[in-house]
């Protein structure tokens, strides 16, 4: 249960704080690009079983690469592509607290 309270609360409520407090004027669309930052899961359908709860994502597949990170890092560089590194990068801080209760 905590488990789960963790993981997503870092995939809504974290992306709603930075939002609040680093985006005010535009908060809502902000929100919704960080938000999105959970398509990067589509990676799982590569994997068989799709969805394991024992499997830790980070270094398992290709988007939650050590790779892919640094890369979503540099996305939090640039002001155009901002918010998309913040939410690639908040997706993967969430998916890296998921795996520390394994």
């Amino acid at each position: 249960m905590l488990q789960s309270i963790v993981h997503y609360g870092c995939h809504f409520l974290l992306p709603l704080g930075i939002a609040l407090l680093f985006f005010k004027s535009n908060w809502k669309y902000a929100f919704l690009v960080m938000v999105a930052g959970i398509l990067i899961d589509i990676d799982h359908l590569l994997a068989t079983p799709i969805f394991d709860p024992n499997r830790c994502s980070f270094g398992f597949h290709p988007l939650h690469s050590s790779f892919a990170i640094l890369f979503y890092v540099f996305l939090c560089i640039p002001k155009k592509s901002r918010l998309v590194g913040l939410g690639l990068v908040i997706h993967i801080i969430a998916d890296v607290a998921d795996c520390s209760f394994m």
